[in-house]
């Protein structure tokens, strides 16, 4: 069964687009796409605000929430990867979220 997936935020609203894609499909490498750009970025922060100042729970609950939502996204797109080709994507995926990690330590110090 095939399920709306998330593919970015229209510029026009600032809402969330969806599309309803075909296994393989552009639109589902599109949504691939926007589903780790998410979990990089939801990951960047999460991991900032760890090393940072104490959370309030409120704050806690509020990141971890889009964390674990980013995860369910990826884990699936993963699993598919290491199908796939198990010798090559995901150290792609590994190497550009520690860059990004790495900037965002510079741009604190």
């Amino acid at each position: 069964m095939r399920e709306l997936r998330r593919l970015g935020f229209d510029a026009a609203t600032g809402k969330t687009a969806f599309a309803l894609t075909e296994p393989g499909g552009t639109l589902d490498k599109a949504c691939d796409m926007f589903a780790l750009e998410s979990a990089t970025v939801w990951h960047t922060l999460a991991a900032a605000m760890i090393e940072g100042q104490a959370l309030s729970a409120d704050e806690a609950n509020f990141v971890l929430a889009r964390v674990v939502e980013s995860l369910g996204e990826v884990l699936p797109i993963a699993a598919r990867s290491v199908a796939d080709n198990p010798a090559t994507d995901l150290p792609l995926y590994s190497e550009a979220g520690r860059d990004i990690g790495a900037a965002v330590r510079d741009m604190r110090a």
